[in-house]
């Protein structure tokens, strides 16, 4: 290969380098609006809205685990007011939807049911709540398997179906679902198949007194901010989520790292039932977002001491008498990232 030869190949891979690094700067963009938008309306809550955006930009979804009033709703309704939907979407499809469940709910309650139409004289399909960009699943432990079975298809194929027809779901569906820890007449705990869809269960913990006070002081001007915030639309989360998937680089050893500590937790007696092979596909995606969050193109060791805990906290059961999971986490991470940090990154 001749000088000019290289020198054209040497501005080929400058000018590549330059646009891969404009394409995720742009993504990291549309994650920070997100972020600010909901921050302005929920105040305490940076940590979990932060695990929330992750969530939405790696396809998971997120259980909360939080008391009454601690602004579960505000938090899911503001990213659904946060994202714009284009015109040329199915209108069926609205930005936020809140399902209330209880325990006489029935599945055609969320997915949607046939309608007869006397004027047709066929029948049509009404959408149910399930038809939504944003979707908060309230109480989702007070209604029956059978709903939570719905639910189920819906989240983990963006799909529901209806007397034997299946209707898709938007490429962008996102379920937050909240269950209160102390309330326990009258539930259905959700079985393990139904928590393995969530790619986080957040717990809540009540805000701090600086945070409370801010709350009372300004709840009527965050009251009236309704329309007057940054948004983004559909297309550019969509294209935000697959920027991250391409741009940010996720090393074999880090792959390796995450397989061992999954086996380790298998192997180890105080663990009743470790972590399914598919909690680590979904993790992913997520150790990506958030390496993009921290102006990083490549996952590092500490996003996964970031995230590993709140994807696997509610996957792992332990064996009885043992209580303390995050020392658990500690011990059988500990060998796994001693080898990660000897690895040499390319």
């Amino acid at each position: 290969m001749n000088s000019d030869n290289v020198a054209e190949a040497q501005e080929l891979t400058t000018a590549m380098s330059e646009n891969s690094s404009a394409a995720l700067a742009e993504a990291v963009d549309v994650l920070n609006t997100l972020k600010s938008t909901v921050q302005q309306q929920v105040l305490g809550r940076d940590d979990v809205i932060e695990l929330v955006i992750i969530a939405l930009i790696a396809d998971g979804h997120v259980l909360l685990e939080d008391f009454p009033g601690s602004g579960k709703t505000t938090l899911a309704k503001a990213l659904g007011e946060a994202i714009i939907i284009g015109s040329s979407i199915d209108e069926s499809i609205v930005p936020f939807r809140r399902i209330q469940f209880t325990p006489d709910l029935l599945p055609s309650d969320v997915t949607g049911v046939p309608v007869f139409d006397s004027n047709s004289n066929a029948f049509h399909f009404r959408h149910g709540p399930l038809f939504a960009h944003i979707v908060l699943a309230d109480e989702i432990n007070r209604t029956s398997p059978k709903v939570q079975s719905a639910m189920l298809e819906a989240m983990g194929e963006k799909q529901v179906t209806t007397d034997n027809v299946t209707y898709s779901l938007d490429e962008l569906f996102f379920v937050i679902a909240t269950q209160n820890p102390l309330d326990l007449v009258g539930t259905y705990p959700l079985p393990t198949p139904q928590l393995d869809r969530f790619l986080f269960k957040i717990t809540m913990e009540h805000i701090n007194r600086d945070a409370e006070l801010d709350v009372l002081e300004t709840y009527k001007n965050r009251r009236d901010l309704s329309g007057q915030l940054n948004t983004v639309t559909r297309d550019e989360v969509l294209h935000a989520r697959q920027t991250i998937d391409t741009e940010v680089s996720i090393n074999p050893a880090i792959k390796t790292a995450l397989v061992d500590i999954s086996r380790n937790l298998r192997e180890d007696d105080r663990v009743l039932q470790g972590n399914s092979t598919r909690s680590m596909v979904l993790l992913l995606p997520a150790l990506q977002v958030s390496a993009a969050l921290r102006d990083r193109d490549y996952v590092s060791a500490e996003d996964i001491e970031i995230l590993i805990p709140r994807v696997l906290g509610h996957r792992i059961e332990l064996a009885p008498g043992v209580s303390d999971l995050q020392k658990v986490l500690l011990d059988n991470m500990r060998k796994p990232m001693e080898q990660l940090a000897k690895s040499t990154f390319s």
